[in-house]
């Protein structure tokens, strides 16, 4: 396996990981759930105690008034401690209250039971406060670990809710007899010391694996995920991204067409990875240069696959700004062309090449289609510039990304794709160049979504028409490409007098982490309509033949210089460190959180 794939198999493996995190039932659901359990729990453990008329009412207001003031405990942390918590709305709130109680409520039962069996009353009590302990231990856990509000406000919104808790056991003295202040002392103090010593404790194990590694506290690291997950907020964890990325130098291709003075339509490859995943970093880059260069000349922009993985994701919105702002600006006056050659194909080893010759630009196109291609490296790119120079030419090659369903051999398809390419490249030197006209569509729908595979770049066509032969480039704003569809597109183009053509996706990352799958996205004809998806497509190719005239060429590669980006290393100990720190704390949990029970129950059941 390569390292680019093994790369990849943990950013698809967090992916799935974090997209499943805080599934919640409504509010309405929650405070539903929340008053059956109340009512019943006070109800059924009093009236274990005192199974009468009394019992039964002090276990309804034992139930109501727990109830309502966890509902103002809610309330009350949402108003101020977490205020302007990202994470903590007050449904998610509401729902710590609810999995806490319900915690809290199912020790109470349990003590109910054994108290009402041995005829010791005084048990319910202790199990009352057995319970408090773990309600007390899973609050402060999670508000520890995922809120914002730093320890003390994370410390008030845990403790809140259970001391509120307590003030219910007036409705409870009458059966089991008064406490004393001693007694409610120890009964408060011991459960809050274990609970603080455990989940601190739980912390540090966690922290351990990050700041091992990265000198971050995986906690700190996991918090910043959940504010992107559950919020689409990027700064936190793009903050992490600035600090541990570097700064490199980054180039981008530029083909342009332009029918006098008016830009037509442009290709546009930057060699930076559009990822790591959702909206972090350069995953929406594609779309996010379409947009700027298409509202600034209004023409139609495709943003293809380079030659490149991982290794070179933006690392924050802003960096990620300068190459969309740097990429407008290149677009300028250069070297035109007004000729051009028909594309050409040449295939070994299921390696499949296409190259067409705009001037002294060859633009290539590299696929296994039908079996899977995956990222290119940028080392491929590097034989191919060097092999087009000996012949006088320039390179603009382009990774298809436009099949995927098995194994993807990263060294084999090098080897394979530069005997392609090279071969290509002779072969389109053999055709004589020729006037050309181009036209372009573009068509975004809202029918298809970003968890259908379809990012907010839509659809590009450009065809191309030479000595007769009309070409159709079209580039789809998703990443990769069920198997087959590629060439059932290239079928279905045949009948609108397209002769070839290439189907093309731009990797967008900006779909990934979306899904439940496996893979944590849907590729571009996964989870759509084959038939409805090419009509878009042939609905483009339409609108393109429908307005092809005569253009000229330019190309030009331009440098981008210190932009930051999280690469191969850095990505590779992240992932790996989501990974390990979930194995850790399964270990941890496994020992800590069982031991700490036996700890609480030991000293209030048998000590106290």
């Amino acid at each position: 396996m390569t390292k680019e794939s093994t790369n990849q198999k943990y950013i698809d493996k967090i992916v799935d990981r974090y997209s499943q995190l805080f599934t919640l039932p409504s509010t309405r659901k929650l405070a539903i759930y929340f008053a059956v359990i109340g009512m019943h729990g006070g109800v059924i453990s009093l009236l274990a105690l005192d199974l009468s008329l009394n019992g039964f009412l002090n276990g309804l207001l034992f139930g109501a008034a727990f109830i309502l003031l966890t509902f103002f405990s809610d309330l009350l942390i949402k108003a101020t401690t977490m205020k302007n918590d990202p994470i903590f709305t007050l449904r998610r709130c509401s729902a710590m209250s609810f999995f806490s109680s319900l915690v809290w409520f199912a020790i109470l039962l349990l003590g109910a039971v054994i108290s009402a069996v041995l005829g010791v009353p005084d048990l319910w009590v202790r199990f009352f406060f057995l319970g408090f302990g773990g309600s007390l231990i899973l609050r402060l856990l999670v508000y520890s670990v995922v809120s914002f509000s730093g320890f003390a406000g994370a410390s008030f919104a845990a403790l809140l809710q259970p001391f509120l808790g307590m003030l219910p056991l007036y409705f409870v003295i009458s059966i089991i007899g008064s406490l004393s202040q001693t007694q409610f002392l120890l009964f408060v103090f011991v459960p809050v010391c274990v609970s603080v010593v455990t989940v601190q404790l739980f912390k540090y194990f966690m922290d351990r694996e990050g700041t091992g590694s990265l000198g971050i506290g995986s906690s700190v690291l996991f918090k910043a995920f959940l504010a992107n997950w559950m919020e689409d907020l990027v700064a936190p964890l793009e903050n992490h991204f600035e600090k541990m990325g570097t700064l490199e130098d980054v180039n981008v291709s530029l083909l342009t067409f332009k029918t006098q003075e008016k830009l037509k339509a442009a290709i546009i490859v930057p060699a930076v990875h559009p990822g790591p995943f959702k909206n972090l970093g350069s995953s929406l880059l594609p779309s996010l240069i379409k947009k700027a260069v298409q509202d600034k000349h209004g023409c139609v922009v495709c943003v293809p696959h380079g030659l490149v993985g991982h290794e070179l994701d933006v690392a924050s919105q802003a960096h990620n700004q300068r190459v969309v702002d740097s990429i407008v600006d290149f677009l300028g006056e250069s070297a035109n062309y007004s000729k051009a050659t028909p594309m050409v194909r040449t295939e070994f080893k299921n390696a499949k090449a296409s190259c067409q010759l705009f001037g002294d630009c060859a633009f290539v196109t590299l696929t296994t289609a039908p079996k899977t291609i995956e990222d290119l490296p940028p080392e491929l790119e590097e034989f191919l510039s060097k092999e087009a120079k000996e012949r006088g030419l320039n390179v603009l090659p382009i990774d298809a990304h436009n099949s995927m369903g098995g194994d993807f051999d990263q060294k084999q398809a090098v080897a394979s794709f530069s005997e392609a390419s090279v071969a290509c490249f002779e072969k389109a030197l053999k055709f004589s160049e020729s006037s050309f006209r181009l036209g372009a569509s573009t068509v975004v729908t809202s029918e298809f979504s970003v968890r259908d595979g379809m990012g907010a770049g839509g659809i590009s066509v450009l065809v191309t028409e030479i000595d007769s032969q009309k070409v159709a480039y079209v580039t789809i704003d998703g990443n990769n490409m069920v198997s087959g569809l590629r060439d059932k597109i290239l079928s279905e183009l045949k009948a609108l007098g397209i002769d070839d053509g290439e189907i093309l996706t731009t990797d967008t990352h900006s779909v990934c982490g979306l899904t439940r799958s496996a893979r944590g996205y849907n590729l571009v004809g996964e989870a759509v309509d084959h038939a409805k998806l090419i009509g878009y497509i042939k609905d483009a190719v339409s609108d393109a033949l429908s307005n092809l005239e005569p253009v000229t060429a330019s190309w030009c590669s331009e440098t981008i210089h210190d932009v930051k980006v999280i690469g191969d290393h850095q990505i590779t100990e992240l992932t790996v460190l989501a990974d390990k720190t979930t194995e850790c704390v399964k270990r941890v949990a496994v020992v800590l959180f069982p031991g700490a029970s036996i700890i609480l129950t030991t000293l209030l059941l048998f000590l106290l």
